[in-house]
């Protein structure tokens, strides 16, 4: 028998742009309700930012905000807030991303949610946890600048650099989704909610433990895996900008392949493993070196990976990464493809897999977005499309919270919601 993971969990979804509706898109993915609480007529910002369709919310909010439903609430109107707080009593997990202390302005502070319901989850996505930056706002690139990311990225000749995956936003927002699940499993064992807070920098550090082991490291002489070593330069005091050296004990980098001079992505990252040395020095023509003292140990060859290197790029540059691949996996040579965005969206298996998806919408059409990455054999993963701007109102008013066609009319007529005319469209 499949069913949902999370079916019957209800979380009122209080977050925006990307950390936090990554994490309530998760969860409804496993079959969670989740109820996108917006502003009437504004919405999540991110709705009409980087828009390549006129008068449709754009692919950076559809591809974040998937089997959600949205309901417009004004948190200010008396109404509107008695309606916040009805939700708030019958939901189990609240998310927000806001800034320090905008829900305790709503008049939703930790006290008051545990007076409504003592079983709530409160779960933060936040810039940073307790101490001297607390109160100061993050998006994506600070909080891999703070969290250690940048300094160790890039090459020793040139500044330091961010990374094209969002290890800020929606890394942390996959930390949050299984502090969300954590507390849920332990408000069985105790019928009691929690807190649940994911600092953004903590999440960038958390991805960046390598360097620091690296950081302890430095204390006790060079680190001889890294290819500066090898070039004769000196460390510093801190862990240094690494190239595409390999972050393991095993030395890998990318290299050129057939093709490089005009295509971008002709490369593959290629890992000089040392039980696979004997079948590299077959496969690039270099035989004499598994038995050379001067390469055939690890330790040998760390003065020399530049050269080692340089040789097996000849040997690269004469096939193309998929050719590269399919001599050296047979083999046992760890390598991989350099995989561009359009390679990715035009891979079969991964539209298979669901990994990627093809999704329609009302008023964009079809698009392509990232699927579930966890897979669970009796909780399958559909991935339905984005919600409208307070497409679900309604329907939320009167099922989830019960409130009968008078009440709702109420409520409507108070202004304390709002349904765009777009949205009663699309029904």
């Amino acid at each position: 028998m499949t069913t949902k993971a999370l079916e019957g969990v209800r979380i009122l979804d209080f977050t925006h742009v990307q950390s936090g509706p990554t994490c309530t898109q998760l969860l409804a993915w496993f079959g969670a309700d989740v109820i996108k609480v917006e502003r009437p007529g504004v919405g999540d910002a991110t709705r009409g930012q980087l828009r390549d369709v006129p008068d449709a919310d754009s692919l950076y909010f559809t591809m974040l905000n998937h089997n959600k439903r949205s309901i417009t609430l004004n948190s200010k109107n008396p109404k509107g807030k008695e309606v916040l707080e009805d939700l708030v009593k019958i939901c189990d997990v609240l998310v927000e991303n806001f800034a320090p202390g905008a829900l305790d302005r709503m008049g939703l502070t930790w006290e008051r949610i545990q007076e409504l319901n003592p079983g709530m989850v409160y779960a933060s996505v936040k810039g940073f946890g307790p101490g001297p930056y607390e109160d100061c706002k993050v998006y994506e690139n600070v909080a891999q600048c703070t969290g250690g990311s940048a300094s160790t990225t890039g090459f020793l000749d040139g500044p330091p650099l961010v990374t094209g995956a969002q290890i800020g936003d929606t890394g942390t927002g996959l930390n949050l989704a299984l502090g969300i699940v954590t507390a849920l499993y332990h408000r069985e064992q105790t019928g009691r909610g929690q807190r649940v807070l994911a600092p953004m920098q903590d999440g960038v550090l958390n991805l960046c433990r390598v360097k620091l082991r690296d950081q302890q490291r430095l204390a006790h002489g060079p680190l001889k895996e890294y290819s500066q070593h090898g070039r004769g330069i000196e460390f510093g005091d801190a862990t240094p900008r690494g190239g595409n050296d390999s972050g393991g004990g095993q030395p890998g980098w990318i290299i050129k392949c057939k093709g490089w001079e005009n295509d971008p992505n002709a490369y593959v990252y290629f890992i000089t493993q040392a039980a696979a040395w004997p079948a590299i020095c077959d496969v690039i023509g270099k035989p004499e070196w598994k038995d050379d003292p001067e390469y055939a140990t690890p330790d040998a060859r760390l003065d020399k990976l530049t050269h080692v290197f340089e040789t097996i790029e000849d040997w690269t540059k004469t096939k193309n990464k998929f050719e590269v691949m399919d001599i050296c996996n047979p083999l046992n040579i760890p390598c991989g493809p350099i995989l561009s965005m359009k390679e990715l969206a035009e891979e079969p298996s991964l539209r298979e897999a669901g990994t990627i998806v093809e999704v329609d919408h009302p008023e964009r059409g079809k698009y392509l977005t990232v699927g579930c990455p966890i897979k669970m054999s009796n909780s399958p993963v559909e991935v339905t499309r984005s919600p409208l701007l307070g497409e679900h109102t309604d329907e939320i008013l009167a099922e989830v919270l019960g409130y009968g066609e008078t009440e709702v009319g109420e409520i409507k007529q108070s202004g304390a919601v709002g349904t765009p005319p777009k949205a009663e469209a699309a029904e």
